[in-house]
């Protein structure tokens, strides 16, 4: 679970104009972070069904964002890939 004071700098780092909180930008930044700390649990805890289930659609919603950024901001969609380090 990621605290406020995380999500607000992530928001901040990623998003387009200063009232934006919900672009595909800043979704695939939070939902990288949030994929982030949940494998992180899942290597102690392997028999974690239902957060691997979480995790799983995670990845599905990343994906999804990262298709429409690829498909209507191609810019934005390489500048987001090379700050998360993410490779496609």
């Amino acid at each position: 679970m990621l605290t406020k004071k995380v999500k607000q700098n992530i928001i901040k780092k990623f998003q387009v104009s200063d009232e934006d909180t919900g672009s595909s930008a800043v979704q695939v930044a939070l939902l990288t972070r949030q994929i982030h700390e949940l494998t992180l649990h899942l290597k102690t805890h392997a028999k974690d069904l239902h957060s691997k289930r979480g995790l799983l659609k995670m990845v599905a919603d990343r994906r999804k964002h990262l298709e429409y950024l690829k498909k209507h901001d191609e810019k934005m969609y390489k500048k987001v890939l090379k700050e998360l380090d993410l490779k496609r």
